[in-house]
């Protein structure tokens, strides 16, 4: 079979195969990254790197790539825009999209942008379900001291599901809201649920933000969120949202396959390094490689490495290096046993320092600034890791 027959069995088996197309419809930073992100565990760069045009005003991302995808996204992004029209998107996307997600945000006063294409689009397919999520709730909380966290408990959890397919929320359950400390937030919330009446199935509330905006729960109704979605597709696509976990299991396994053998090289090219026995003769030899690694990790989890990245890192890291580092030059000073235990020590602190780095981009692209504390936790359990790998691979030597 030629790679032309190849790439046409393998796209209709993509189109038979129960994979989930989300069709998402909301404005411009309305939070619908925000819910790719939160269902797929994708950084924001690789959802940006990953949309495909689909017609003049939308795109697809697939997760986790368009080889073999297991959930696909479609983004409408024309909405606001002079000259957009659905009838495109209606035609692309009439055959195959089982879900329709609209996002609008609590506060956002000027929705007939998105009433009136939505109006067509149900219209044309009313049997296609559609859920709304209204988001960014902490915009509609006041602003006093400790007024800015969102309500413990969740008052959105005492809501039953026939509560979500209402266009009105329930007077007796309202007193719940009581703890989001502003008096127009239910009628915000109603006002929304009023204005698209007849144009959802379900509706939720969530509030997806970065780990760095300070709220305890960045991730509020997110499961609520997963749970309508599980509920309004259709059974034979329900399971692709299910083993989204399990994937991202695998995804960072194979992530860790790929980095290891790149961080287990570096360090032993600077072990090697580190033989040579006049001392202080291979640090910078010793540093270009662990700086080399540092960047070929940074490139590896699609991060960039500047300056102020390395000083910071460095800042964590660097004097506890430089200690060890210290420690181990003076070893030279003792002929043989020096050289032996110097490249010991150089193994270990390369493959800290690697696994550190690496654990940074990944929580960097995670929407997470690691702390210098975290750092340091993280670097002392893979110096010690380090250390037990050179000594049993010393031990296997030997045998």
């Amino acid at each position: 079979m030629n790679q032309a027959e190849f790439e046409k069995h393998r796209a209709a088996l993509i189109k038979d195969a129960p994979i989930p197309r989300l069709w998402m419809l909301g404005k411009t930073g309305s939070g619908k990254t925000s819910i790719i992100r939160y269902l797929t565990g994708a950084t924001r760069a690789e959802i940006g790197n990953g949309f495909k045009p689909q017609t003049t005003f939308s795109q697809q991302y697939d997760f986790p790539d368009d080889d073999v995808p297991l959930v696909q996204f479609l983004d409408t992004r024309g909405l606001g825009e002079a000259g957009y029209d659905p009838d495109a998107d209606l035609e692309a996307f009439q055959d195959d999209t089982h879900l329709l997600i609209v996002t609008v945000r609590l506060t956002d006063q000027a929705t007939d942008l998105l009433t009136g294409p939505l109006t067509k689009i149900r219209a044309a397919f009313p049997n296609r379900p559609i859920l709304l999520a209204i988001t960014c709730l902490h915009h509609a909380y006041t602003h006093g001291k400790n007024d800015l966290q969102h309500p413990s408990p969740d008052p959105f959890e005492s809501l039953n599901q026939e509560d979500f397919r209402q266009p009105l929320l329930d007077p007796n359950q309202q007193k719940h809201f009581d703890d989001i400390h502003s008096p127009d937030f239910v009628r915000q919330l109603n006002e929304k649920l009023k204005k698209f009446e007849g144009l959802f199935d379900c509706w939720t509330a969530i509030d997806l933000t970065k780990p760095e905006d300070g709220f305890d729960d960045p991730e509020f109704g997110g499961q609520r969120l997963k749970s309508a979605i599980i509920e309004l597709l259709p059974d034979a696509y329900r399971q692709a949202i299910l083993q989204i976990d399990d994937l991202n299991l695998s995804l960072a396994e194979a992530h860790r396959t790929r980095v290891s053998p790149v961080i287990m090289a570096h360090s032993l090219l600077a072990a090697s390094a580190a033989v040579v026995p006049v001392p202080w003769v291979d640090i910078p030899l010793v540093l270009g490689i662990q700086t080399r690694l540092a960047y070929k990790l940074a490139d590896m989890n699609q991060q960039k490495l500047d300056t102020a990245t390395i000083s910071q890192v460095s800042a964590s890291l660097g004097g506890r290096v430089a200690i060890q580092m210290g420690i181990r030059e003076t070893l030279k000073f003792i002929p043989w046993v020096g050289s032996a235990v110097n490249s010991a020590a150089t193994f270990a602190i390369t493959y800290a320092s690697g696994w550190a780095w690496n654990w940074y981009f990944m929580r960097v692209s995670q929407g997470h600034i690691p702390t210098a504390e975290e750092l340091k936790e993280v670097y002392a359990q893979q110096l010690s890791r380090g250390e037990s790998l050179w000594k049993r691979s010393k031990e296997n030597e030997s045998n």
